[in-house]
């Protein structure tokens, strides 16, 4: 494994690639680390170190943006922006036509889809710049700390906030885009998978720290099984073989070859997760704004809420999210994978598969089997989930506990598609890859 990384590094334009993709890296880091303008740093720090923080969602914004939100830098607002645009484009291809249309241009029609995204972004940017602003304004976002975070809050300082945060969501957007080009792997998930790293080392050692050597040493034996899991699961695949007939074009033989479609166990990737966390924010923010603030007893319903679906550690809480996610899987699975379109394809090129009639028994049977392989996926996918929060139950972690839930299924898969394409480029180059 070394001598492949060494060999990756004596390829000349290999080299430019990944030392490019370090130095975007480093650029995207140090961002998260420079103060938003107007923001009082030092009662920041004084916050933080009190404990506080919202909770919930923006913990998962606080995790993808590597500390950046709690700290109110330029680039507080991470990538969570660009990744909910992407869920959105996507989801629209189900509800607008034109957006199917343009899926199915190939690279122009995928070109306008991600001009829609930029665009996207920078207004959800906008709207979630604000709403973070106000709850710094407020002192919610740090758990109702006193100090003020925000000093002038004259409307000159929120409209340069807002516009600040917005521009270092459309930086981190170039950046990405960057490492995708001219750099190695995908960018924007380079960026997501270098936030989540970097809070690993603070969350080992805050468990070190109060926990002590054995549950220390715990924790890194289940990581370490975790892992393996993940990585088991995330390369397991059902290969449905497909047969395409031989056709004579003029004194050419075409076809006759053998390929399969790969349908991975877990199609849904980490979105299932982030669709269910976001789900179950909206009791609770449902139930803090019908909570007077004179100091009356609130309603019967926003006492159940807060009670059972607000804190992680509650079993009904467990339940909800994991039924969530086994269904967001089947849901996003159906929409990133059309059996109707798979057959027709098929049927369009002389393809079929062995012992299956081409046209509709072709697309019950994709059907069939894209249900049968989705449900391990989903319990998978939810039952890694699951192990933050039950982190946060036996041995008092808090809610980004380092290996499970989306943190790990992010890490790893991003770590494995990165190999792959290094390995690809270094056997394009008659070297040994760093996969054996």
């Amino acid at each position: 494994m070394l001598s492949a990384f060494g060999r990756a590094f004596k390829t000349p334009d290999l080299r430019n690639k990944l030392l490019f993709t370090l130095a975007i890296i480093v650029i995207y880091r140090a961002g998260t680390f420079i103060p938003a303008p107007g923001v009082d740093y030092g009662n920041v720090q004084q916050c933080l170190a009190l404990g506080g923080t919202t909770g919930g969602i923006y913990d998962m914004v606080n995790l993808f943006s590597g500390g950046a939100l709690l700290q109110l830098s330029i680039f507080a607002l991470g990538v969570m922006p660009y990744i909910t645009a992407s869920i959105i484009v996507q989801l629209l291809r189900v509800v607008i036509p034109r957006f199917q249309e343009l899926h199915q241009e190939g690279g122009q029609g995928q070109q306008k889809l991600t001009q829609y995204t930029r665009y996207l972004t920078i207004g959800l940017a906008m709207l979630n710049a604000t709403t973070i602003i106000s709850l710094a304004r407020s002192g919610t976002l740090l758990g109702n700390c006193p100090l003020p975070i925000i000093p002038d809050d004259s409307i000159l300082m929120i409209v340069l906030l807002i516009f600040t945060l917005t521009a270092g969501t459309g930086i981190i957007m170039w950046l990405g885009e960057q490492i995708t080009e001219k750099g190695v792997g995908n960018g924007m998930s380079l960026l997501i998978f270098t936030s989540i790293a970097a809070s690993f080392p603070s969350a080992l050692g805050d468990i070190f720290r109060t926990q002590g050597w054995a549950v220390f040493a715990g924790i890194l034996l289940v990581g370490l099984l975790v892992i393996i899991a993940v990585v088991f699961v995330e390369q397991s695949q059902r290969r449905i073989p497909v047969q395409y007939a031989k056709r004579m074009i003029g004194r050419r033989t075409i076809g006759g070859t053998t390929t399969y479609i790969p349908l991975k166990v877990n199609m849904s990737g980490v979105i299932p997760v982030i669709f269910a966390s976001s789900l179950l924010m909206l009791p609770g923010l449902l139930a803090e704004f019908n909570t007077p603030s004179d100091g009356t007893a609130p309603p019967a319903w926003v006492n159940w809420i807060s009670t059972y679906l607000v804190s992680g550690d509650h079993p009904i809480y467990m339940v909800a999210y994991f039924l969530l996610i086994v269904g967001f899987s089947y849901f996003y699975a159906s929409i990133t994978f059309n059996p109707q379109e798979v057959s027709d394809n098929m049927k369009r090129y002389g393809g079929f598969i062995p012992g299956i009639r081409a046209g509709r028994p072709t697309e019950r049977y994709l059907s069939y089997v894209l249900y049968r392989i989705t449900l391990p996926g989903s319990l998978y996918l939810g039952i890694v989930a699951m192990i933050p929060l039950i982190a946060l139950v036996l041995v008092d972690a808090n809610q980004n506990f380092p290996f499970g839930g989306t943190s790990l299924l992010i890490v790893v898969g991003v770590g494995l598609d990165t190999i792959k394409q290094i390995d690809a480029q270094l056997q394009q180059r008659h070297y040994e890859g760093l996969l054996r």
